[in-house]
Order: structure tokens, then sequence, then C-alpha cells
């Protein structure tokens, strides 16, 4: 009786499998889904994350994602060493390659987001009404002014470093103001801030409340900076090695879905109107017309990072005196998961 009754089990579960994956889901996702904290800061280049869990592409491989919000990537290294985030998007910040030097176990894996010629990312926002007043009228006119960044080190410091080197400064020629992407916007209203360094969709943000003034993209300041990452911990790509992979699978589907919907260099056509109603669910811009008049932000289809750019960034920290030790950007960088899922799903082909 006992055997029977076992048999019995085998055969329900082997019945609720096939029911699975005749349903379209992988053999992963027939088995308990695995549980997974994700790490964000609700930025436009979140935007692979957002698709991926709104057309099911982690359900389907067998992931329940928690999507975590923070302010900045600097905010999500004490979550990475105490195990409750696995995986996070952001920029690869001084204080990560701090924390990393210091033992903490972070891969940086895949692109978040990299600028290219026509697709910025940050922009130079200043206060609209020091631009009406005569106060900036050039690059060189931000000496004396209080410049908002996300973090102290954050990839933005390098984009800033760069700016200022080309209006002739140096970072002792301002003040830097530490704030959230939409805090920086505030800033801005309430004249706490004279500049900003956000991204979007907090740029489009500051131009259309009247409080900022765009000046000048990340594409012209510093061309093919990788600016934010996938990061993921040594412990779960070690010891969940096929959760690692099946989540990049489902993180390239987003990212190529997203490439899909672009058109020049916006949001567009059905597929684009598609991803932006994934975007006023997900992230802080609840408004389709914002996200239509946004510069679509540069993901690489396949993840590929610009590694050069990682290795320049850490050389502006350590002038600026934010590097502890030594850091080989080498053994930070793990490009092989995004190379296997690439290799499982095939090359990039825009649909």
């Amino acid at each position: 009786m006992i055997v029977e009754d076992l048999t019995l089990g085998i055969d329900v579960r082997a019945a609720l499998v096939a029911a699975l994956l005749s349903a379209g889901l992988s053999p992963a996702a027939a088995q308990v889904p695995f549980k997974l904290n994700v790490g964000i800061t609700n930025s436009a280049s979140d935007v692979p994350i957002f698709v991926a869990d709104a057309r099911g592409y982690f359900k389907k491989e067998g992931l329940d994602v928690d999507l975590v919000k923070f302010d900045s990537a600097a905010r999500m290294i004490a979550p990475f060493a105490s195990g409750e985030l696995s995986v996070g998007a952001g920029g690869p910040s001084a204080g990560f390659f701090n924390a990393v030097g210091r033992g903490i176990d972070i891969r940086i894996v895949a692109d978040k987001t990299s600028t290219t010629p026509g697709r910025p990312i940050n922009f130079l926002v200043v206060r609209k009404d020091l631009v009406e007043s005569g106060r900036y009228k050039q690059l060189s006119d931000l000496r004396g002014m209080k410049i908002g960044g996300a973090a102290p080190g954050g990839a933005a410091t390098a984009t800033l470093d760069k700016l200022l080197a080309m209006a002739g400064l140096t970072s002792n020629d301002v003040e830097r103001v530490y704030l959230a992407f939409p805090q920086q916007v505030i800033a801005l209203q309430n004249k706490i801030a004279d500049a900003a360094m956000p991204t979007e969709p907090f740029v489009t943000a500051a131009v259309e409340n009247g409080s900022g003034v765009r000046i000048i993209g990340d594409d012209v300041i510093y061309p093919g900076h990788q600016l934010a990452t996938l990061f993921y911990t040594g412990e779960f790509i070690k010891k969940h090695p096929d959760e690692a992979n099946r989540f990049m699978r489902a993180y390239i589907l987003g990212a190529r879905d997203y490439n899909d919907a672009v058109v020049g260099t916006h949001l567009a056509g059905p597929k684009g109107e598609d991803v932006i109603s994934i975007l006023t669910r997900y992230s802080l811009v609840t408004d389709p017309a914002v996200h239509r008049s946004l510069t679509a932000v540069n993901i690489d289809p396949d993840g590929k990072l610009n590694v050069l750019s990682l290795k320049e960034d850490v050389d502006i920290f350590r002038k600026e005196g934010l590097i502890e030790g030594s850091v080989d950007v080498d053994k930070v960088v793990d490009t092989s998961i995004a190379e296997a899922a690439v290799r499982a799903l095939g090359p990039y082909v825009r649909k």
C-alpha cells in the first residue's frame, strides 16, 4: 500500500512537470521557485529587469524575484555582505571596489548601461535661475557651485571628474552634495544645489518642472563609460550556479526586448509602447509621456562590458583618494555567465 501511494505521488509529480512544460515553462520552473532578492536603483537602466519580471522570464526560469529598491548601488554593499542580496544592479562605485578589496566577494557580471554617442545617461543639469541670471554661461562657471551626485565615489564621480577637466577645473573648485536621484531634482527646485548630475527620468523631471536646464550629456563628457552593471555575489555564483545562469538568461531576454523597442534614440512603435507601459508600472515615473520623451539608454543586448572603462574609473577614484588599497579589476569582472547565456539564447537579432 505504501509503495502504491509513493508511485501515485511520483505519477502526479510527473504529470505536473509535464503540464508545466507544455505551458512553455522551463524544467526549472517545474520545481519549487528559487527565491532571490535583487537590488535596483529604480533608474531607467533597470528596464531589462523590469521587462524580465513583467513578461514572466524570471518565473519561466523558476525564479521568484523580489526587487529591493536602493537610492544608489553603494547602499547595496552591506546587504551583499550579509547575504540579504544575491544580485544587484547599479553603478560600480569606489565603495564597491573598496568592499571587494576588504574581501567581500561581489562580481561584475554584465552590462546594465554604458554611454554611446546620442544616447546619454547622466546629464549636467544647472539651476534654471542661474542660467537666466547669467551666473552660468559656460562650464568654467561651475567654479564655486554645489553639485549634486548620488553617492561619494559613485560612477558619476568619474563623469564629473572628466567634466571638470573639460572646464579647466578640479574637484577642489566645486562642492559636492550627495543626494539620491529624486532628491537631486528637489534640491534644484529648492536651491539647495546649484547643479546636479542625475540620470533619466530625473533629468527630464527637473527640466519639465522648471527647476533645471539640461547642459551636456555624458555621451560627450565620457563616451564609452561603463556607468552601471549587473552584480552577483561570489556565493551566489558558487553555491547556485544553475540559478545564476537562469537569472542571466532572463535578464538578457529583457535587455533584448528593450533593444527591440528602441527606434532611433527613443522607445517608439508598438514594442516601445509596451515597454513604456512596463516602465510606468515599475519605475518612479508613472507618466507615459515622460518615458516617450526620454532618450533611450544604451544597454548591450548580450550584456557585454567595457572593462577598460571600469579600470579608468578605478584610476579616477584612486586619484580622488577614494580607493583604500590595490584593486585588480580583472579579478572582479566575470563575463562567463553572460557569455553562457548568449550561447544558450543565440546571438542577438533585432526583431
